[in-house]
């Protein structure tokens, strides 16, 4: 992931619904969820959703396919594991030892 990328994508997530949204999608994968639903459960209106979920997408970290009438929007995993990897690539200057927390911390997670 180049910086520029990873700037667009650290700046999507700095706001609390966009988080919230991006989180939402994490947990409902890999089927996703309606846009409608999205917002729904996040009690935001929907057009102000659509706002948030546009720049997401243009941010790399959310991807849209049309089910016929709705939009279905899944997190795209491949944007999250960029961007962790960008963030924590030169970890601990090269000391494994160092990172473990961090690493036992996801795994239970993934």
């Amino acid at each position: 992931m180049e910086t520029e990328s990873a700037i667009s994508a650290l700046a999507a997530l700095a706001q609390a619904t966009r988080l919230d949204t991006f989180r939402l999608l994490v947990r409902h994968e890999p089927d996703g969820l309606a846009a409608g639903e999205i917002a729904r459960q996040l009690d935001v209106p929907q057009n102000t959703m659509s706002s948030h979920l546009g720049i997401l997408a243009r941010a790399g970290l959310v991807l849209s396919e049309r089910h016929s009438r709705s939009i279905v929007y899944r997190a795209n995993i491949d944007g999250l594991r960029a961007l962790t990897l960008f963030l924590v690539k030169d970890c601990c200057a090269g000391s494994p030892d160092l990172c473990a927390p961090l690493l036992a911390e996801l795994a239970p997670s993934c």
